[in-house]
């Protein structure tokens, strides 16, 4: 059965870097030693790009078993715990109905692939405007033909995320190799 969550795809808010670190900073507090670090990262993190308003953040911790220590406060933050929600290794919450979320925060341990990979995807459409033109049209036809299948909007989404990973990742590793080889 489908997901039937809206899909409303807006262009960029220059509010968004505002709102994810007033949520980073509550976070923060409320995960403390635990925290290693913590990101804003998806759509709204990169400047200048349509999105779904809903602000992606991901914190990293020491032990993610430690996550489940604080579903109660995230709960007084408005968050729901979801658990690893598909992704092993990881505890997801989300903020708000499902037909009108407002945050989704996705925590995983130190080391975990999935930081890199969102962290490096992230960070090439940023360096890349022209990618990341290329991405906000592909949202705008896919949330104009699945407006109410979000599961299709995102298996849409699929092959140029993948894609885009992919160079993300060959760019990341050629420039290890030149820190790498500039040391020497």
């Amino acid at each position: 059965m489908a997901d039937m969550r809206n899909i409303i795809v807006v262009p960029y808010d220059p509010r968004w870097p505002a709102m994810a670190a007033q949520e980073m900073a509550a976070i923060r507090d409320i995960l403390g030693d635990a925290l290693l670090a913590i990101h804003h990262i998806g759509s709204t993190a990169v400047p200048g790009l349509s999105a779904k308003p809903i602000i992606d953040l991901l914190p990293v911790v020491r032990k993610i078993e430690q996550v489940d220590d604080f579903n109660a406060a995230m709960a007084e933050m408005g968050y729901v715990a979801r658990g690893e929600n598909g992704i092993a290794g990881r505890r997801y919450f989300c903020k708000g109905p499902d037909d009108a979320r407002s945050h989704h925060v996705h925590i995983f341990a130190d080391g975990h692939p999935d930081i890199a990979r969102h962290l490096n995807f992230r960070d090439y459409l940023r360096e890349h405007p022209d990618v990341a033109v290329r991405y906000a049209q592909i949202k705008l036809r896919l949330a104009a033909q699945y407006r109410n299948d979000i599961t299709r909007y995102v298996n849409g989404k699929g092959p140029f995320i993948r894609e885009i990973e992919e160079r993300a990742e060959r760019q990341r590793s050629a420039g290890n190799a030149e820190r790498t080889t500039d040391g020497d």
